[in-house]
């Protein structure tokens, strides 16, 4: 499994939408091994062979895009899934594979009808992979593949926070919310203001504040969608920057 505690070799992209673990297993695998939880969906694949083309520079090129029915106006950025190949529907294109992540939207095409090319219409689950990643789960050749997934608990380690923008405009991605709810609600307090002000959902992951907040060490409150609150107190310290990383010791 990937680290997400570890710390980005690069800044987070500004407009980053999902954190998603994506398991894969054997061809072994059978659909009645967990009817309940398992729903279906399709993965292709975009970009070239070493992941150009896509967002994937930001963690580590291991990256797949949501359609639109997944992406849900970006309230899931920042949960977790977990992708079978289904083996039962194409045994001769599933393969197996490791954990990976990924960050991305796949937008819809409504040139293109949604049984053939626009996979990432809104009335479809669809996965778009980066190639390296599709290829963990299948043989590019195949082009389309069946998959089941599920929403899974991310990491334990801490939630994650990006301070992007520029003065009078912070853009912070929150990343790595632990457990399987959406975040609903994002706050955030300067070290000299000691008042929380209520941010707004810019787009996907990333939330937006209009305060000078520069030389203050930032606190950021978390809520997610069944109410539960995490508060990450002096997360980031004082002395900060602009496309700055930062984990913190709270999880849901």
């Amino acid at each position: 499994m990937w680290d997400f505690c570890q710390k980005p070799t690069e800044s987070a992209c500004l407009f980053i939408t999902a954190l998603l673990l994506v398991g894969l297993i054997s061809t072994k695998f059978h659909v009645t091994d967990a009817a309940a939880i398992w729903l279906p969906a399709t993965a292709t694949f975009y970009g070239g062979p070493n992941g150009s083309g896509t967002m994937g520079k930001w963690l580590w090129i291991k990256t797949a895009a949501l359609s639109t029915a997944l992406f849900n106006d970006g309230a899931s950025c920042g949960g977790c899934y977990q992708i079978v190949c289904d083996a039962q529907k194409a045994p001769q294109w599933c393969q197996e594979a490791k954990y990976i992540t990924a960050t991305n939207f796949c937008p819809p095409n409504y040139a293109l009808p949604s049984d053939d090319s626009g996979w990432c219409n809104p009335n479809r689950q669809h996965f778009d992979m980066s190639k390296p990643e599709f290829e963990t789960i299948a043989i590019y050749r195949a082009g389309i593949v069946p998959i089941l997934y599920m929403k899974v608990r991310c990491r334990s380690c801490g939630i994650r926070f990006t301070v992007n923008g520029r003065d009078y405009f912070e853009l912070v991605l929150v990343s790595n919310v632990g457990g399987t709810r959406d975040i609903s609600m994002v706050w955030i307090k300067g070290s000299k203001t000691n008042k929380w002000e209520t941010m707004s959902r810019n787009w996907g992951a990333n939330w937006q504040s209009f305060n000078y907040l520069n030389g203050q060490s930032l606190s950021f409150r978390v809520q997610v969608s069944n109410g539960r609150i995490r508060t990450a107190l002096n997360v980031v310290p004082s002395n900060w920057q602009f496309g700055q990383s930062f984990k913190s010791n709270v999880q849901f």
